[in-house]
């Protein structure tokens, strides 16, 4: 049963001035100049969550698109056996580490992503944020939840001060994507004016709806924040900060949510399985350093059309300490609208840092509906490709 209603807003004064936003573009390259690092096969930005609340207040502001992404360990395990939700994270304008087991992941593996990036910290953070004088609060629309729930969180949010307010909400219940997708719903949804967007189906159909959905909404930021709802309504109690910490939030989770143990358990396997065969590999080779410093200077980055394809030739040593001039070649490769091919019969080393970049050219070229093709990859280099659980990028698109 669809519950749903656009909620008053409590200030005469908001009300009195709200203006309903224009449309957002949802369709445009990505931004290559993000500081993206690859973890488990998906692009991590390295922020701290004072960093994602700026991010993410600057998207509102201007008014400009922001589809923020929280993976956690379950998330990414998700992803690796499933193209399309591993795609909405890749596409995504903000991707945030959720867990601290990818913490704890990237530390092993000498990646400078340090902080979790909790989907609820960050909401609380934005909820309890100082508005400068004369700034209006953050307008928030609740999409999905448990029957109920999603009113609940719209009247408690709007029950005491803080720096959002509640606009909308709607509690869908458990149709088929397109179901959640008429016409009705997204025109109530765009009509409240809302600035923020969170939605709460379960994390793949939550990420689906979303890509299904952002190129008609005119919302600024949109998230799947699935436990949020429910922590504002109260339904459910959030971890202690100790045990958010300490990587021990799985357990007051099942405390609160006793059917959770079971994907508490997959995950802990999926881990066990991943250390073996992916992340202590990686950590050794971390160890054992990187190519000298001459191997990442003498790299050949350069983007040409061939015979109506877009090449792109990589050569060399590839990474942080020449990101700067990948990211500079990426554009061109993006904007072109020809079969993507990547000849990489040259490249001798990738790291982290290169392939969550590629990632983003891979994300465009999935959303132009382009060819992909990767030429010339030697074993050693496949390998590097594997442990990174980036091996897809080396799949032939049609």
């Amino acid at each position: 049963m669809t519950q749903n209603n656009a909620y008053p807003i409590s200030s005469e004064s908001l009300t009195s001035t709200l203006e309903f936003p224009r449309a957002v573009p949802a369709v445009r390259l990505p931004d290559f100049n993000r500081d993206v690092f690859c973890i488990l096969g998906l692009p991590f930005d390295r922020v701290n969550l004072a960093d994602a609340g700026r991010i993410t207040r600057a998207a509102v502001e201007r008014r400009q698109r922001c589809f923020l992404s929280t993976p956690n360990l379950n998330f990414a395990i998700a992803c690796m056996e499933d193209e399309q939700f591993r795609l909405s994270v890749i596409q995504s304008d903000l991707s945030v580490a959720d867990g601290m087991p990818l913490i704890w992941i990237a530390r092993a593996t000498g990646l400078p992503i340090n902080e979790r990036v909790a989907g609820s910290s960050l909401f609380q953070s934005l909820r309890h944020a100082v508005l400068p004088a004369g700034a209006q609060p953050m307008r928030i629309y609740f999409f999905g939840g448990p029957p109920g729930v999603a009113q609940t969180a719209s009247e408690k949010l709007n029950a005491s001060p803080s720096a959002m307010t509640a606009v909308g909400f709607d509690s869908p219940g458990f149709g088929t994507i397109e179901e959640m997708s008429d016409a009705d719903t997204l025109d109530r949804i765009n009509t409240s004016g809302a600035d923020f967007l969170v939605v709460a189906l379960g994390a793949k159909k939550g990420q689906a709806w979303i890509q299904h959905n952002l190129s008609r909404l005119r919302v600024p930021l949109v998230s799947h924040l699935g436990a949020v709802v429910n922590f504002v309504a109260g339904t459910v109690s959030r971890a202690p900060v100790w045990a958010q910490k300490t990587g021990l939030e799985w357990l007051w989770r099942i405390k609160e949510e006793p059917k959770l143990w079971r994907r508490y358990w997959a995950d802990g396997v999926g881990l066990l399985t991943l250390l073996v065969d992916k992340i202590i590999p990686l950590a050794l080779a971390a160890r054992r350093g990187r190519p000298d410093i001459s191997h990442f200077d003498a790299a050949v980055m350069q983007v040409h059309e061939d015979g109506g394809d877009c090449v792109m030739t990589l050569s060399g040593a590839l990474g942080e300490p020449n990101i700067v001039r990948l990211r500079d070649v990426l554009p061109a490769a993006a904007r072109s609208g020809r079969p993507m091919v990547l000849d990489c019969s040259g490249l001798s080393h990738i790291d982290s840092a290169a392939l969550a970049s590629l990632m983003l050219l891979y994300g465009a070229c999935r959303a132009a509906g382009r060819p992909w093709a990767v030429l010339g990859i030697n074993p050693g280099v496949r390998r590097q490709f594997e442990l990174h659980c980036a091996q897809y990028l080396l799949q032939a698109l049609a």
